[in-house]
């Protein structure tokens, strides 16, 4: 990137520079006419001010009240690296100063400037001659949120006023932007938070606390739902991705004695192992860096209530040691802390993995095992309940027409046939996703046969799932564990196991050919996990696939 405008002379030959200005200004109206995207329209703004009027290492830092921080969140000709360096406290350095008092700030000469901390883009990176920098304040409303900023070479026939006069007016711009997407984030979140709300109030009041559907499967598991709720044992969900899990826990929580109380989910997938004690257990000012107030974890939120653990089946064998004490001990320590906190918790747990696969493979604690599975309850895929799939489309495309103010829409019974003849691997979610696409994609007020086969063909496959256990629909019996611990590769817990041969080769090749290449078809064929279709391919060298 130079430090001189590119279009469309350069600086030594006359430039009718309000020519320049009328023409990037209308550009700039063009972007918020296709966009109002941020990071499309902020890039591309700063994009037209350093190749039309030398406006170079444009930024825009935004104000993050959570860190309270002012960083770079857009740029234009910086490294990503120079600017994640562009974080400012209130006040500091130019840019801070801008945000603080909301008044432009000219530096002519940077190396002359004090508060111009040269943080993120070192001096030596910047050219020789005497460099300028330009910051205007951002603004959403009456209030000051961010900090347009560029760097300009001091010494050009363009005056640094005019810059000042130019980027004043592209902050105005830029500001609606942020105003226009702030203003859509906060309603995005109010909506959602009600509409949580509501589906909570609904779950009470309706009758299988919102759970759709009315084949016998489903009944059963709702009513085995009821009988988990009265006690205080550990509830273990088992069923494949997408079938319900969390519906299922918080009916369990609102039929029990503890419906009044505090229902708290974790995704225990989703807790990076170092930050596993904080959020379970909580922890105490101090007690590391960043720990500026003392915080409650998970167990603790959810005292005298119901603690969802989901995924429970991700989580590393480290986590599951210190799970399992809790569970056990019924007490919690803070990081930080040595006091031993009470626990009054009801915990359900839910998993989409086979757990006793798991634990003959020696991924998962038997101790721990025994410790959720008290009360398992498994839930049925939607394939297998296929005489529900009518009531929960109707209901997922009136949630769809809602949500984007259209006419009601109809499902023709062709249409309606072919959504209940599918197997949906996905089950209720990648129904849900069809069903709205269905809504959204079609202009009518009647969806088609033609309609959802083209969708249903689009489908991905989802079946190339690396998990080796995935088939939770078999429960194994818990007296086979302890043999299957002691000796694995003869624990007949989901698929027999084999052990390689070298005549393996040529079914396993001649599986891949049928199965067009796809490693998991081609394990289905040949009834194995697709990890174990892939062992043995890797067993097998170089000629295996």
């Amino acid at each position: 990137m130079t430090d001189s405008a590119r279009a469309p002379a350069p600086d030594d030959a006359p430039v009718d520079w309000h020519q320049q200005e009328v023409l990037l200004i209308r550009e700039v109206g063009r972007l918020l006419g296709r966009s109002v995207e941020p990071n499309f329209v902020i890039r591309q703004t700063l994009r037209l001010l350093s190749e039309w009027v030398g406006l170079n290492r444009g930024r825009v830092l935004l104000w993050d009240s959570g860190e309270e921080s002012l960083r770079i969140r857009h740029w234009y000709g910086l490294t990503a690296d120079e600017a994640s360096r562009g974080v400012f406290a209130r006040g500091e350095g130019v840019s801070g100063g801008v945000l603080r008092t909301g008044i432009a700030r000219v530096v002519q000469d940077i190396d002359a400037e004090p508060d111009f901390l040269c943080r993120s883009v070192e001096r030596a990176r910047l050219p020789k001659e005497t460099v300028s920098f330009i910051a205007v304040p951002l603004r959403e409303g009456d209030r000051v949120c961010g900090v347009l900023a560029a760097h300009r070479l001091r010494h050009r026939r363009r005056g640094i006023s005019d810059d000042l006069e130019l980027l004043q007016t592209v902050g105005t711009l830029l500001g609606q932007v942020i105003r226009v997407n702030e203003e859509l984030r906060r309603r995005t979140e109010r909506l959602e938070t009600e509409n949580r709300d509501l589906r909570e109030r609904l779950g009470q009041q309706l009758p299988n606390f919102g759970i759709l559907g009315d084949s016998p499967a489903l009944r059963d598991s709702i009513a085995q739902a009821r009988r988990l709720a009265t006690g205080d044992l550990t509830v273990l969900l088992l069923g494949e991705s997408g079938t319900g899990k969390e519906l299922f826990a918080r009916a369990i929580h609102q039929a029990s004695p503890r419906a009044g109380r505090p229902f708290v989910k974790v995704n225990c997938a989703a807790v990076p192992e170092s930050l596993f004690e904080s959020e379970f257990f909580g922890h105490e000012r101090g007690a590391f860096t960043g720990a500026v107030t003392a915080q409650p974890g998970r167990f603790e939120q959810a005292d005298g209530g119901t603690l969802f653990l989901d995924e429970v089946g991700e989580l590393p064998l480290a986590m599951q040691a210190k799970l399992l004490r809790v569970l056990q001990d019924r007490v919690v320590v803070r990081v930080g802390s040595r006091h031993e906190l009470p626990l009054d918790v009801r915990v359900v747990a839910a998993t989409n993995r086979n757990l006793a696969a798991a634990v003959a493979r020696g991924a998962f604690r038997l101790d721990l095992y025994y410790r959720l599975s008290v009360l398992p309850l498994q839930l049925p895929a939607l394939r297998d309940r296929p005489q529900d799939v009518p009531v929960l489309v109707r209901h997922y495309a009136h949630e769809a027409c809602l949500a984007w103010s259209r006419a009601p829409v109809q499902f023709s019974e062709p249409a309606m046939k072919l959504m209940q003849a599918h197997p949906w691997p996905g089950n209720v979610r990648q129904l849900q996703s069809v069903a709205m696409r269905l809504v959204l994609m079609t202009h009518g007020a009647l969806i088609d046969a033609a309609s959802v086969a083209a969708q249903l063909q689009a489908e991905p496959d989802v079946s190339a799932d690396p998990a080796p256990e995935t088939d939770s629909r078999i429960v194994p019996s818990v007296a086979s564990l302890p043999s299957a611990v002691a000796a694995p590769a003869g624990a007949e817990l989901v698929r027999p196991y084999a052990p390689v041969v070298a005549g393996d080769a040529e079914r396993v090749r001649d599986a891949l050919v049928r199965a067009g290449g796809n490693r998991s078809r081609a394990a289905q064929m040949l009834g194995m996990t697709r990890r174990q279709f892939t062992y043995r391919l890797e067993k097998l060298g170089p000629g295996g696939g």
